[in-house]
């Protein structure tokens, strides 16, 4: 049972990690290397928690 949960929980980090790294292209894109950074730290903790849900 927890097999699905976990799959369902990477699939929603997954995405969640893509919309980030969309984000921070477009920060880059702006030149706004403030919120690049804090995009670039919320991307680490959501790729750290995608490692540890599979």
């Amino acid at each position: 049972m927890n097999a699905p949960i976990r799959q369902s929980q990477a699939d929603i980090l997954s995405k969640l990690y893509n919309m980030k790294r969309k984000q921070i292209e477009q920060a880059l894109q702006q030149g706004n290397s403030l919120r690049c950074q804090v995009l670039e730290a919320e991307a680490e903790a959501i790729f750290n928690a995608l490692k540890a849900a599979r």
